[in-house]
């Protein structure tokens, strides 16, 4: 349960949410935890997800359209995938008040920039932003509001933007959890280029590739899914459309970063193959080093399944030595 106290006086009167996924519904939640908005409104690409944001209490009043729904809103932010945010720019940007501050949770801020920027009329504050936190999950029903909390959310304003709606946004998150940093949009491209993007595109690829072994049948690769595939797919589940848009939308980065992690790749492959084991201790205890500083820094736990309760399971195949009983040695 969260400690955080409720601010004494709202720093927005009227949020507008434009998506009310995943990201969308956690700033709701989060927002409500710390009483920052007097009223929060959305828009969703389907009445069905707005009907449902309202019987959460995710807002306090739907529309069917973007542009209705910013109207009157000191704070827009978009929670769509990245290759819709430029038409939704285009869609509300006649309908924005002046003053308000307009900005994104997409994961490429390049192509946000370039897309965004031209539709967005002066006297609105344009500052996007990225919260580097999410699961596998999706839609309204999915946020909850310790989504953010101890995480960071990058801020990357353009030059000229003003310092003090850039402020009022960062003090904005750092009221829903997060740790905020500031930094140019291809600074950001390119770091979540390797932190984020190539850890997915691997993750995407090796579930397809195991899938599709003549080998291997499908039953296999699930039933014996070890920790590591497990872990994989965890990160394959997540939403195919916003990821298709992150790839097309920030390729140069990944292409370079792909190039990258291929080099050091054929690396590893040289070493097993003539035997270098020194070499590949040296690699692998790098890698561990880097997996206790994420740790430390508290971007995730070293609690077993990454901190997730492993699920019930069904039904029990007997194993050898002990008919009909799980076997519980590891």
């Amino acid at each position: 349960m969260s400690t955080r106290v409720p601010a004494a006086k709202p720093m927005f009167q009227r949020v507008a949410l434009i998506g009310i996924g995943l990201i969308g519904s956690s700033i709701s939640h989060a927002c409500r935890r710390a009483g920052l908005a007097h009223e929060i409104v959305g828009s969703a690409r389907t009445l069905a997800t707005v009907d449902t944001a309202k019987r959460l209490g995710l807002i306090d009043e739907g529309f069917a359209s973007a542009s209705q729904a910013v109207r009157g809103a000191d704070l827009v932010i978009v929670c769509v995938p990245v290759g819709l945010c430029g038409a939704i720019a285009q869609e509300i940007g006649p309908s924005l008040s002046p003053g308000a501050i307009v900005t994104d949770v997409g994961s490429v801020k390049g192509a946000i920039v370039r897309d965004m920027a031209p539709h967005l009329r002066a006297g609105v504050h344009f500052v996007p932003g990225h919260p580097i936190a999410g699961t596998e999950q999706s839609g309204p029903e999915s946020g909850f509001a310790e989504l953010f909390d101890g995480r960071w959310c990058i801020l990357t304003p353009p030059p000229q933007t003003d310092a003090v709606a850039i402020e009022k946004l960062k003090t904005f998150w750092q009221a829903l959890g997060s740790n905020v940093e500031i930094m140019t949009p291809e600074h950001h491209d390119l770091v979540l280029a390797i932190t984020s993007h190539l850890p997915h595109l691997i993750a995407f690829n090796i579930v397809n590739t195991a899938a599709h072994l003549e080998r291997v049948t499908d039953s296999e690769v699930i039933k014996f899914s070890a920790g590591g595939f497990r872990d994989f797919t965890r990160i394959a589940a997540s939403d195919p459309t916003m990821w298709r848009d992150v790839f097309l939308n920030n390729k140069d980065a990944v292409l370079e970063m792909l190039g990258r992690f291929q080099e050091d790749l054929a690396n590893l492959q040289r070493a097993i193959r003539y035997g270098e084991g020194d070499e590949l201790y040296a690699k692998f205890a790098d890698a561990r080093a880097i997996r206790r500083g994420v740790i430390q820094a508290g971007q995730d736990t070293a609690a077993p399944n990454f901190g997730r309760a492993p699920a019930a399971p069904k039904a029990v195949d007997a194993v050898p030595g002990a008919p009909g009983k799980p076997d519980t040695k590891r």
